[in-house]
């Protein structure tokens, strides 16, 4: 297996993740004293959506199938497995939390796919994508601070 395709298969998981993670979150937050979260949520969870489909798209074009689900053991270690916890209680803090605890997860899954040596075309995406994550960590943390 490519070090590409390895990358993207991680990066596919971690963003499907990260999807669902801000999906829940915002759904969490529509109903709360704070719905401009939860659009701003919602935004962030299709980003990746999109990101995702990116990374697949490239995949395919190579001739790999990256959107092939990961194993059960890796999802025990998923940057977004807080956010569980946190989306069957009210605080609305508590979901901004483990929203950057998985974004902290979803940088350093990037950072790590950039350590490996990709093809300079998926580098480019890799780099782009990162630097959107690092936006949308930093965005999500402003939010913390506002509650």
């Amino acid at each position: 297996m490519s070090d590409d395709e390895k990358v993207a298969k991680d990066l596919v998981e971690t963003l499907r993740d990260g999807e669902r993670g801000f999906a829940a979150a915002a759904e969490k937050l529509a109903d709360s004293d704070h719905p401009a979260w939860a659009t701003t949520l919602q935004r962030l969870s299709e980003q990746r959506a999109s990101f995702r489909r990116e990374i697949v798209a490239l995949g395919h074009d190579y001739g790999d199938d990256v959107d092939a689900g990961g194993s059960a053991a890796a999802a025990l270690h998923r940057g977004w497995i807080s956010l569980k916890d946190a989306v069957t209680g009210d605080d609305a803090g508590s979901v901004l939390g483990a929203a950057v605890t998985g974004e902290d997860h979803a940088v350093s899954e990037y950072e790590k796919a950039l350590e490996h040596d990709l093809s300079a075309g998926f580098r480019e995406v890799v780099r782009s994508q990162h630097a959107a994550v690092l936006a949308a960590r930093e965005e999500v943390k402003a939010l913390q601070i506002a509650d």
